[in-house]
């Protein structure tokens, strides 16, 4: 089936047991939730939304074989590569593929953020040595250059320019880096799919241009999401800026507190509010939410349940 990434693709929380082990059914009314409506056509799992980096890879296998089998082949899936070298993150790739993952999303490793992001032969030698050694689609996780590991401009065309690159999920985190890192890849490979991932400011990323949105908001808020999308492929100004004013309260209620690592567990509490979850539970180093956070975000969720 050809991949679908013109559209939205919702990155999942992945809710958890007061115990810490995974709650496979409040998962599944989540992807009942957020993935069945018209206009997401691809799921990315293990991501930071779904708190990969805590995950052994035989759940990160088993969040895939379970997505899999829920969402049937209908939805493109995407599976996050959170690894610490590249043997690692092969094996992890070839885990991906097995399980049943569509795409692997390759982050950057740790090391990038010492420079990496702008090294001309570390970033296009990792993905050349993954897609070598397992021939899945790829996208590209790219990282906010404030973290050092983002790649550059002059890295990421690069990156673009592999044949096994499909996607790149788009991070960057300034309206700069997005603009010229949009002319210069759509120039060299016009076919790889750029999907803005800024959850600050989709509106300005959209009107600059865009493939589709990827985000870990659309577990909680997938129809407004559709509804910007669609107003974009409309070409829609007045309808995309009427979708992001009802998306601001929602982006400014989960993203703008400090500190910013509790975004997804807020989103997971609005859902949890909402009765899509029965948990808001982080996995440690992560911490629960505060009560007055939780209040706050749980306020926030009624205004989503209204929208959706």
């Amino acid at each position: 089936m050809p991949l679908a990434l013109d559209s939205v693709t919702v990155a999942t929380v992945l809710p958890f047991l007061p115990d810490g082990g995974i709650d496979w059914d409040s998962y599944r009314r989540l992807l009942d939730y957020c993935a069945a409506p018209d206009g997401v056509k691809a799921v990315f799992v293990n991501g930071h939304a779904g708190e990969a980096a805590a995950l052994a890879p035989e759940e990160c296998a088993e969040v895939i074989r379970a997505t899999r089998a829920h969402l049937g082949p209908a939805r493109t899936l995407m599976a996050g590569i959170v690894a610490y070298s590249t043997a690692g993150a092969i094996a992890r790739t070839r885990e991906a593929r097995e399980a049943g993952a569509d795409v692997a999303v390759l982050f950057p490793f740790p090391q990038f953020g010492a420079g990496g992001g702008a090294d001309r032969r570390a970033g296009p030698a990792y993905v050349a040595a993954v897609h070598d050694a397992v021939p899945i689609p790829l996208s590209i996780f790219q990282y906010p250059l404030s973290s050092g590991a983002g790649f550059s401009t002059e890295v990421l065309t690069e990156i673009a320019r592999h044949p096994g690159v499909v996607a790149i999920k788009e991070g960057s985190g300034t309206v700069e880096a997005y603009e010229d890192n949009w002319r210069s890849i759509k120039a060299a490979r016009p076919g790889v799919k750029i999907l803005p991932s800024n959850f600050g400011w989709f509106l300005p990323q959209l009107a600059i241009g865009a493939d589709g949105i990827l985000s870990g908001l659309a577990s909680l808020a997938p129809h407004e999401l559709v509804a910007l999308w669609r107003a974009t492929e409309a070409g829609d100004l007045a309808a995309m800026r009427a979708a992001s004013d009802r998306l601001y309260p929602i982006v400014r209620g989960i993203y703008a507190a400090a500190p910013l690592m509790d975004m997804h567990t807020r989103i997971k509490a609005a859902l949890c509010a909402m009765g899509v979850i029965a948990h808001d539970h982080p996995r440690a180093p992560l911490q629960p939410l505060l009560p007055e956070v939780r209040a706050r975000v749980a306020d926030l969720s009624a205004s989503v349940a209204r929208d959706g």
